[in-house]
């Protein structure tokens, strides 16, 4: 049994938890910027082909106090690396340190690096590790002067879906895309639209959720090569995957934007992760209606720090006037435009506060 850790942008720990709920992970429990999670070599190849909201899933080691260098090198020496590490792995050792009294970050990494190595020494009775094998990305991290050592079970970001090669300006992380979904009352048989979908990040997610296929299921996971996780669990991890898409549902998602070369985008991207059918438009916003009774409607617009400077008032009162063409809808506006609600005279039903990459944003659900 492992303890595992599945990271997150600040805010989405409740989605991830809600994951790994679902998923049938033991042992949940969130907290800022992780949730931390237990079970079997399975558990570390369904958590990365299932978990849609998370940045990546973490092997945990250890865990213990460090006021100093000798505390850090002697309680890293004493965990059981080779019960993870084969002897030809290869593993490098990246760090970070928050409010700790060991705050030089690559003192702490060349410190657990040859503990790591003193450790394996015992074990495997060898003087020298040649690091021909798989790869074992070790973490260090400090908070607050307590050192919690993993290894990476991902490799690249869990949002490297595998669908979207090229994007638009300004992209939409797909980790969050998924989040925003969640965070919504978006169901498989809903309608869906986006009227900015840009390179169609949050439709794409929304079909992949509708037909229930897994985000990492095209895709390779560093951990794939580790020895302590049999070749049959991956497998079976996506032979689980596979049978679980919902091949029979018709969707009814959209995407529209004023950007013909986003829209090419958005359909090679939907194409690539092997979605369906996603009716993606070339629209203007003062041309978007609200079609139909009973939908969900999630954008992402244009906030002005990440995007070339123009006048954001007019696209701002356009979507207050969408969000008031239907009251059967539901909307979902994610910006970091504080005034939005005082602009469009429409107070939020709620409003949750995340990151879009290092922006601060409010997600105003109306």
């Amino acid at each position: 049994m492992y303890s595992l850790i599945a990271t997150t942008p600040f805010g989405l720990e409740a989605a991830v938890k809600r994951e790994a709920a679902r998923l049938g992970f033991g042992g949940i429990k969130a907290s800022d910027g992780k949730v931390e999670f237990s079970g079997g070599p399975e558990t570390i190849a369904r958590a990365n082909i299932w978990l849609r909201a998370a940045d990546r899933v973490l092997l945990k080691v250890g865990e213990f106090n460090a006021f100093t260098f000798d505390e850090l090198f002697e309680n890293t020496k004493a965990l059981n690396w080779a019960d993870i590490i084969p002897a030809d792995g290869k593993f490098t050792v990246v760090g970070k340190s928050v409010k700790s009294t060991l705050f030089s970050v690559s003192d702490c990494q060349s410190i657990v690096k040859k503990a790591i190595v003193e450790s394996m020494k015992k074990k495997y009775r060898a003087d020298w590790f040649f690091e021909t094998g798989a790869e074992y990305k070790v973490q260090v991290a400090l908070l607050r002067d307590v050192a919690t050592l993993t290894i990476d079970a991902s490799g690249k970001g869990l949002h490297k879906r595998g669908y979207r090669p090229v994007a638009a300006e300004a992209p939409l992380k797909e980790t969050l895309a998924a989040a925003l979904i969640d965070f919504s009352y978006m169901r498989k048989n809903k309608t869906f639209l986006d009227p900015m979908c840009g390179s169609g990040t949050l439709p794409i997610e929304a079909a992949l959720i509708a037909k229930n296929i897994a985000p990492g299921l095209y895709r390779s996971f560093a951990s794939e090569g580790w020895d302590i996780i049999p070749k049959s669990a991956w497998r079976q991890a996506r032979e689980e995957a596979e049978a679980a898409i919902d091949r029979n549902i018709q969707i009814d998602i959209s995407g529209s934007d004023i950007d013909p070369k986003a829209i090419e985008i958005a359909k090679r991207n939907a194409a690539a992760a092997k979605t369906g059918e996603i009716n993606f438009t070339v629209r203007p916003l003062k041309d978007v209606k609200i079609p139909g009774e009973f939908g969900v409607m999630i954008t992402n617009p244009p906030y002005g720090e990440r995007m070339a400077e123009f006048d954001l008032i007019p696209i701002y009162k356009r979507l207050g006037e969408i969000i008031s063409q239907n009251d059967t809808w539901s909307y979902y506006v994610l910006t970091s435009y504080e005034e939005f609600e005082s602009l469009i005279n429409k107070k939020a039903g709620a409003k949750r506060k995340l990151y879009n990459g290092m922006i601060k944003t409010d997600y105003y659900q109306f």
